[in-house]
Formats: structure tokens, C-alpha cells, sequence
């Protein structure tokens, strides 16, 4: 989450004590590990793990589903996220009466875009790994989602995302800041992705970011942006597409609006919005709250628009949707400079590696 706010910024720096007692404790909890005084598990399988060391939005599910669209129709391929804000516990295999109540938004999203896909969720990625390949032993590969604070598991590819608008390298421990993991953290990745860039970044600009992290000779780092499609209704999945003419309802649950609320501004007449905490789970007054709210707009081309990650949540309540003019904005990570075959094969070698091996 970013905060512009100037009168938060100076409250969450009064806050430096309680940040500087959590970098702390995350650097002596590192110590262990890399000294394996405390030992991470590695598996002689591919598992890559897509994740960052700050809170908030930095893209991690457009990548995996960007990872997923590469892998899916070559690889057996299977996602294992923690499964944030579900309401069950422990080990989840996802099936077709699988709600975003069992196993969260964002691996609901993934199961629903990708149903030839496997959709795990477990607390334990430990557990949860071996568990998923026994339920699924054709499995070729596996995508950690979110996990690489989560040091019980060593991937064999580590892929960490940061934020364009929120380099880690220029950013500091919870409270204060956003950090939830070291900044040298990031010499555990072996791919370094700078995320939500602009589409007119310059290569001058590459290269001062890339003096800025200084990723190590054998990493690699990479350059994307986030491109959105037409938006589809999310019962019947008709495109409507937006233009100047029409006027817009945001109702949005995710950690970081910026980008979206920018594209929606520049590609519709106007906008309102209302504003959820991330990972939302929405009450039909709420659903009520936003169909009020939407009938105070008197222009004649205007509709209601929702993340991916919130059509998730408000798919339950389908009955009603279904007349509403409820749409979700579907979006995409796409790579600057050319550079996605440079990508997609580096993680294509690192499984057909383990299959050379095996």
C-alpha cells in the first residue's frame, strides 16, 4: 500500500521505534536461515516463487497469471498461495464447488481464468507442497504465490516484483514504512521485476533504477508494465467497452488503486468511487450501498467497475447481479524493451533443467 498522504507519511515516522524493534527481529530471523542455524526445506522439483519484501500491491497476480498463460499448455502446471482472508484452515485443494471463502480471492481468480490449472492454498508451504503432489503427481511445476518472506520453503527460482512507485530501495520497515523483509533480501532472487512502469520509460531511466538496486551478476532484472482489456460483465461476460461518453462507479478492494483509478480517469467521461480494504469480503449491503450510489448517476452511458480480484468476492451474489451493469477490468503484465522471450526463457531452461536431471 502506498501512502501519499503527506500527514500519514509524518504519522508513520513518529512510528520509527516500533520499526526499528520489527527490522530487527526480521534480521536476526534471516541471520538464522542464512547461517542454517534455522534450515529451509528445498525440494528436488521445479517450484518458482513469485513475491516481494513489502506490503501491497506490486502485481503479484497479473505475473503468475502471466506465468501461467506461458506454462500452462506445456507443463502440468499448479499455484500454492497462502489463501489470505479465507475462512478455512490448513491444507485446501481447489475443485469445482470451490468458493473464494475456502481458498481466497486471488487463487479463486486463478482457478476460475486457468480451470486446467491445480489451485492449492496452505499456511504450511512445507505441508502443503508434498500433500499437493501426491493429490496431483503428474504435476510439473509449482508457483509459489507471495511466499518469499516465507523462507520454511527454498524455491529453485525466486522471482521478486517491486513497484515502480515504491522501489524497495527506497523504503524502510514496517510501520514506517513498507518493507516487511531486509532490503538485502533481494540477493536471494534470481529474477528482479520493477512492476507498474509507465509505457514511455526511457532507457536513461533503466539504467539509473538499475544503478539503484544493483542486482548481482547472476541475477536478472526486468522492466513491465500493466496493460487493462475491455471490461466484460461479470455474470454473462458481455465486453462493453468504455469510452469518454461514460461515466463511472469504482467499487474497489485492493491494496494499491492508483494505477486503475488513472486508467479510468483517462479512458472514461468521469468517475466516483468507493473504497474497500483490501481483500474485502463483501455483504449484500454493501452490494445495495454501490446500486444507490450508482442510481445518483444521471448520465445515460455509465456502468459499475470492479478488479478481478473483487468479482471474486461479489460472484456469490449472483441473483442480483445479473440485471446490474456490473463490470470487472481485466488486467495484464506485459514486459518493456522487448524483453519477454529474454523472460519466458529463462523460466522454460529452469524446469527443462530439472526434467534433464531427473
Amino acid at each position: 500500500m502506498n501512502f501519499s498522504s503527506v500527514w500519514l507519511r509524518s504519522f508513520r515516522v513518529l512510528l520509527f521505534p516500533f520499526a526499528f524493534l520489527y527490522g530487527t527481529a526480521v534480521k536476526i530471523r534471516n541471520y538464522l536461515y542464512d547461517n542454517e542455524v534455522i534450515q529451509s526445506i528445498e525440494f528436488n522439483f521445479p517450484v518458482i516463487c513469485v513475491g516481494n519484501i513489502s506490503v501491497g500491491g506490486t502485481g503479484k497476480s497479473p505475473m503468475v497469471e502471466y506465468l501461467l498463460r506461458l506454462l500452462v499448455h506445456r507443463y502440468k502446471t499448479a499455484t500454492l498461495s497462502r489463501g489470505y482472508k479465507r475462512k478455512t484452515r490448513g491444507y485446501v485443494l481447489a475443485d469445482d464447488k470451490t468458493t473464494a471463502l475456502d481458498i481466497g480471492d486471488e487463487p479463486m481468480q486463478f482457478h476460475i481464468k486457468f480451470p486446467e490449472v491445480t489451485v492449492a492454498v496452505g499456511e504450511e508451504r512445507a505441508i502443503a507442497i508434498p500433500q499437493l503432489l501426491f493429490d496431483r503427481p503428474g504435476t510439473d511445476v509449482i508457483i509459489l504465490d507471495d511466499a518469499l518472506q516465507h523462507r520454511t520453503v527454498k524455491a529453485g527460482l525466486n522471482i521478486l516484483l517491486t513497484d515502480y512507485n515504491n522501489l524497495f530501495t527506497r523504503d524502510m520497515f514496517l510501520p514506517t514504512g513498507d518493507l516487511r523483509d531486509s532490503r538485502s533480501s533481494y540477493k536471494r532472487a534470481d529474477i528482479i521485476i520493477v512492476t507498474k512502469c509507465s509505457d514511455n520509460l526511457g532507457s536513461t531511466e533503466k539504467e539509473k533504477i538499475t544503478s539503484e538496486i544493483q542486482p548481482l551478476t547472476r541475477q536478472h532484472l526486468f522492466f513491465t508494465g500493466i496493460r487493462y482489456g475491455a471490461p466484460y460483465h461479470i455474470i454473462s461476460r458481455a465486453i462493453k467497452h468504455m469510452s469518454k461518453e461514460t461515466e463511472v462507479l469504482l467499487a474497489c478492494g485492493i491494496a494499491n488503486p492508483g494505477p486503475l483509478k488513472q486508467y479510468i480517469q483517462e479512458e472514461s467521461a468521469t468517475y466516483d468511487a468507493i473504497y474497500y480494504r483490501d481483500h474485502y469480503i463483501f455483504t449484500i449491503d454493501d452490494l445495495k450501498d454501490i446500486r444507490q450510489r450508482f442510481e445518483k448517476i444521471k448520465a445515460a452511458d455509465k456502468m459499475i467497475l470492479v478488479t478481478e480480484k473483487d468479482a471474486v468476492r461479489l460472484v456469490k451474489f449472483a441473483a442480483e447481479l445479473r440485471n446490474m451493469p456490473v463490470y470487472v477490468q481485466p488486467i495484464e503484465t506485459y514486459f518493456l524493451f522487448n524483453e519477454s522471450q529474454r523472460f519466458n526463457y529463462l523460466i522454460e531452461n529452469f524446469i527443462q533443467d530439472f526434467k534433464i536431471k531427473s
